[in-house]
C-alpha cells in the first residue's frame, strides 16, 4: 500500500510539473500511466478498435487541461475521470450514427488490450467472461478499485458519485463474481485452480 501511494505521490508530482512547463516530467507522467488508462478504457469501451483513440483522446485531453490540475486528488484519479469522460463521449458520438454489425464486443478489446498479470489472465481470460455479467456502473467500480487500486474516495470523485455507493457497488459485484465463479467451478471442478486469481482480486480491499 505505501509503494502504490508512493507511486501514486511521484506521478502526481510529475503532473505538477508538467503543469509548469517540465516536458521531462510530463513524457514521465503519460509514461507511468498509459498502462491504466489503456486496461480502464478497455473494460468500459464496447468497441476494441477505439481503445487506443480513446486512449490517446483521454492524453490529449489531460495535457490540454493540465494548468487546471491542483494536485488536490492523485493526477491517476484525474486522468481516469477523463478517461471515463472520453468512453461516455465516445459513446454519445456513436449513438448519433448508424453502427456496423460486425463490431466485436468489448471482451475482446479486453483480452487484446490487457497486458498479462491481471487477475483472472493466467486462467483463461475467467475474470472476462464474470465482469461481462456484470452491470455497467459496478464493473466500472470493481475495475478503478480491485484492479487498478484506486482509492475509493478517489473512485467515488472520478464516477461522479457518494463514496458510499462506490462501496455498494463493488460490495455487489464482488457478490456477483463470487457466485458466478462458484457456479463455474461446480460445473467444471477437473478445472478449478486451489487458489483462483480471481477470488484474490475479490477478497482484495
Amino acid at each position: 500500500m505505501d509503494e502504490a501511494r508512493s507511486r501514486d505521490a511521484s506521478i502526481t508530482a510529475w503532473a505538477l510539473a508538467a503543469r509548469g512547463g517540465d516536458r521531462i516530467a510530463g513524457e514521465h507522467f503519460v509514461r507511468a500511466l498509459h498502462r491504466d488508462v489503456l486496461r480502464y478504457v478497455a473494460h468500459l469501451c464496447a468497441d476494441p478498435e477505439a481503445v487506443d483513440d480513446l486512449a490517446q483522446d483521454t492524453f490529449l485531453r489531460a495535457l490540454g487541461s493540465l494548468h487546471r490540475f491542483e494536485g488536490r486528488s492523485s493526477a491517476r484519479s484525474w486522468l481516469l475521470s477523463i478517461a471515463r469522460r472520453a468512453v461516455i463521449d465516445s459513446y454519445r458520438y456513436a449513438s448519433a450514427r448508424p453502427r456496423p454489425a460486425d463490431v466485436p464486443d468489448w471482451q475482446a478489446a479486453v483480452e487484446r488490450a490487457q497486458p498479462c498479470g491481471l487477475p483472472g489472465f493466467d486462467d483463461g481470460v475467467v475474470l472476462l467472461d464474470l465482469l461481462a455479467a456484470l452491470p455497467e456502473e459496478r464493473r466500472e467500480a470493481f475495475v478503478m478499485t480491485q484492479l487498478l487500486g484506486v482509492p475509493y474516495a478517489e473512485a467515488a470523485e472520478a464516477g461522479g458519485c457518494p463514496i458510499g455507493t462506490v462501496r455498494s457497488r463493488v460490495a455487489r459485484a464482488r457478490a456477483t463474481l463470487t457466485h458466478l465463479l462458484t457456479e463455474a467451478e461446480n460445473h467444471h471442478p477437473a478445472q478449478a485452480p486451489a487458489a483462483h486469481p480471481t477470488q484474490k482480486a475479490m477478497a482484495a480491499a
